[in-house]
């Protein structure tokens, strides 16, 4: 059984020892992309970064954020494009934070095409945090129903639940750990 873990529930992650976690987005956004999970997201989900790069370190990822980025700031957006189709390329993995911000991204839908063009498949997923649990249908639609997804869940015959990598597809799944580090 897999359940979609909400934005407030994410955000609440994250406040657990908030300045820890803050340490932690602070570090993802100046690090290098090389090798790292290239985490794609909406400025407005900002605030839930904290526990979604905790999440994803807690499971071996070297978090890399673009978002406050201080080589980026000053270039026009062909050259901020340029910037990161290499940043994407040199990434290991791909994820999109998926909550309802995305819809209004001009950024998010671009830097998930690219990396689905780039990336081998199984290296790109999305992350979706709905406002309510109940209200998912929308991470299954359109170009996000592809891919695999970060869910809280249990797999057949442990009743003990963990982060895993779910393909809604063929309902088969795999411990995040195992998805960050293949």
């Amino acid at each position: 059984m897999v359940n979609y873990v909400t934005r407030s529930e994410i955000l609440n992650i994250g406040r657990e020892r908030l300045s820890e976690n803050l340490q932690r987005v602070r570090k993802a956004e100046t690090r290098s992309p090389q090798n790292a999970t290239f985490l794609s997201h909406s400025s407005k989900d900002d605030d839930v970064m904290p526990g979604v790069v905790l999440i994803l370190e807690n499971h071996g990822a070297t978090v890399y954020l673009d978002k406050f980025d201080p080589t980026l700031s000053e270039k026009s957006p062909k050259e901020i494009a340029t910037a990161l189709r290499a940043r994407i390329s040199s990434s290991k993995k791909f994820m999109v934070f998926a909550s309802d911000h995305i819809k209004e991204s001009k950024w998010v839908p671009w830097e998930l095409g690219l990396a689905d063009g780039c990336k081998r498949s199984g290296n790109v997923a999305i992350f979706p945090a709905p406002e309510k649990a109940f209200e998912y249908r929308w991470t299954e639609q359109e170009y996000l129903g592809i891919y695999d997804r970060v869910v809280w869940g249990t797999f057949k015959g442990n009743d003990k639940p963990e982060w895993m990598v779910w393909n809604h597809v063929s309902n088969e799944a795999m411990p995040l750990r195992e998805w960050i580090e293949g």
